[in-house]
């Protein structure tokens, strides 16, 4: 199975937002979106980074007391690491283990198309194992 499978079911809408925002303003976003992470932006409109929930959890840690005023760009996740819709499920589930990363951009015809997630991975080995054990069933079964 393909990433870009993946993003047939569950579509392509990425949620980005402004270096210069807030914490506050990207925790916001991310609630009302139900999402546990945000592309982040530069002026120029490039990927400058990644904000996820974890990013969250340690500016509340190191700063208790204003963490919601942080700026976006001094607390995210600078190295973006991404896939391309063509890698296959195997690939990028080992990349979110290796790098320990749970949220990982799509990229496709130079431009970002989709976020793929841990969960969407577990969803997709899972729904390949299901059509596995089906077709072993029918195969012991003689249909």
């Amino acid at each position: 199975m393909l990433v870009s499978d993946i993003l047939k079911d569950k579509g392509g809408k990425v949620t980005m937002i402004a270096g210069a925002q807030t914490v506050r303003e990207a925790l916001k976003t991310m609630v009302e979106n139900k999402i546990g992470a945000v592309l982040v932006m530069d002026a120029a409109g490039e990927i400058s980074g990644v904000f996820s929930e974890r990013d969250l959890m340690r500016v509340c840690h190191q700063n208790e007391s204003a963490w919601g005023s942080a700026l976006v760009e001094t607390v995210m996740t600078p190295r973006v690491i991404m896939c391309k819709a063509d890698d296959t499920v195997e690939y990028v589930m080992n990349l979110m283990t290796q790098q320990r990363i749970r949220h990982v951009p799509v990229v496709g015809d130079g431009k970002v198309c989709g976020i793929v997630t841990i969960g969407d991975m577990v969803k997709a080995q899972l729904k390949v194992s299901q059509v596995q054990v089906q077709y072993l069933k029918d195969f012991l079964h003689g249909a």
